[in-house]
């Protein structure tokens, strides 16, 4: 282990990951400072390979980056085992601690997901916990968070705020957890933030609209950083007097706050 440690760098990336059309300028999402940070980083970790060395490409074109695209190093998180139920060896968090060696040589060391913030409904928080476990130090570098923007954009109460993540898929299920969510929300005040997986946004917003009450308020943040984003927040009963169609191929922020 170096005397001195690197730093763990959690490095923001654009929201178009994944999206038609034509992607936003890199200095229009992230400060200059942050794409002058990512060039100069060797080693990195990733929540897909291939989609950070295209951000990087994008780094690039602006900053050139200190080694050549090919050399950097690029180690990608463990997905977690699917089918484990929770409570089992399979399903425990797995030892990060080996992909922090660069950083316990000396070297900075970057994280960064698909899309948005690491770490904040994304992967990595395991990581960061690991890096403090061995005393490296961690920096986020300020950049976009799809939930804050869609959040602020949205008009609900931004002092009390849960991310509840993917809501259940099966009807019967899913009807359940958005009343129970609603009457969270209406005994706290709280608004409730949750994601789904694009080609299911119609299927989402049909059934807050379907379970919730008329006075509730739904927002919806489509698309955001994109020259075609949008917010609309309105209650239960104006969505369904003046319905809006969602696309199946971007990604959408759902909140909810009880009236």
């Amino acid at each position: 282990m170096s005397s001195t440690l690197g730093t763990l760098y959690l490095v923001p990336t654009p929201l178009d990951f994944g999206t038609a059309g034509p992607a936003p300028d890199l200095q229009d999402v992230l400060p200059l400072g942050v794409i002058r940070r990512a060039a100069a980083l060797d080693f990195w970790i990733a929540e897909n390979a291939k989609t950070a060395r295209a951000f990087l490409k994008r780094v690039d074109a602006v900053v050139p980056l200190a080694s050549p695209l090919q050399s950097l190093q690029i180690v990608e998180l463990p997905r977690a085992q699917k089918g484990a139920a929770k409570g089992t060896p399979q399903a425990s968090a797995p030892d990060l601690s080996a992909l922090l060696k660069p950083a316990l040589e000396g070297h900075d060391l970057g994280l960064v997901s698909e899309a948005g913030l690491p770490a904040v409904a994304d992967p990595g928080a395991a990581l960061v916990q690991a890096a403090h476990a061995q005393r490296v130090p961690v920096v986020t570098l300020p950049g976009a968070s799809s939930l804050l923007l869609a959040l602020a954009a949205s008009g609900l109460n931004g002092q009390s705020f849960a991310f509840v993540g993917y809501l259940p898929v099966e009807t019967a299920a899913r009807g359940a957890r958005i009343r129970e969510l609603e009457a969270l929300s209406r005994r706290s005040a709280q608004t409730q933030l949750m994601i789904e997986t694009p080609y299911r946004n119609e299927a989402l917003l049909g059934a807050l609209v379907a379970h919730l009450q008329a006075n509730t308020r739904v927002s919806i943040s489509c698309g955001l950083t994109l020259a075609s984003g949008f917010t609309r927040t309105d209650t239960v009963a104006a969505w369904k007097a003046k319905p809006s169609a969602l696309p199946d191929d971007v990604p959408v922020v759902f909140s909810l706050l009880a009236g």
